[in-house]
């Protein structure tokens, strides 16, 4: 068992004004509507419905906030691009994804994620510059691994990778599938260090 298994529903937030300044440190999850990332968390904490999945992309429609300990917490940030909602939901959703990434002190790193058969879209590419810009640490995650074989994966990883040194900034891109698992100890590892977990685990364990 990992240390993600810990996590538990904290809080939902329409807008960064309802959450708590409480510091602590938190790691975002973000990408469009229908690059699995409620899928991709609950496979992250080993929890069937921590994150609400549906078929209809787009449920995300407030800040959800996943709490590890006291200090650290997983933030589920609403979805963007293709979802079916009017376009007064849409800009609603895009006003708190925006506020929460350029306000959030707490904020430690970003995972974007992007199906593996459509990585780097537009918004994709505006929400990796603006990190950045930020000197903020990314993760391109290429989710949906498990639709492609094994060459062609391996093909869309270097390009992503390639594509990536186009940013001039601290982004790592990997691969995950929530269907399989495949990826799932990169993810945890990245996570762990922006977390600085080891160190939490190591405290514990003296104690």
């Amino acid at each position: 068992m990992t240390y993600f298994t810990k996590a538990k529903f904290l809080m939902s937030a329409p807008d960064i004004g309802h959450l708590k300044q409480d510091g602590g440190i938190e790691v975002a999850f973000a990408g469009r509507s229908n690059a699995g990332k409620s899928s991709a968390l609950n496979t992250l904490t080993r929890q069937k419905n921590l994150a609400r999945t549906s078929k209809t992309p787009g449920r995300t429609q407030m800040i959800n906030i996943f709490e590890l300990d006291d200090h650290r917490r997983l933030v589920d940030l609403p979805g963007y691009g293709f979802a079916q909602v009017p376009l007064a939901m849409k800009k609603k959703w895009q006003k708190s994804l925006g506020e929460y990434l350029q306000k959030r002190e707490q904020l430690r790193g970003l995972v974007v994620m992007m199906d593996i058969r459509h990585p780097f879209k537009d918004l994709d590419q505006e929400l990796i510059h603006w990190a950045v810009s930020a000197e903020l640490p990314v993760l391109a995650l290429l989710t949906k691994s498990d639709k492609l074989k094994s060459g062609k994966r391996k093909a869309q990883l270097l390009m992503a990778r390639e594509a990536a040194m186009a940013f001039c900034g601290d982004v790592t891109v990997n691969t995950f599938s929530s269907l399989n698992k495949q990826g799932l100890p990169e993810l945890e590892q990245v996570l762990t260090m922006w977390l600085d977990l080891k160190e939490a685990t190591d405290r514990n364990s003296d104690a």
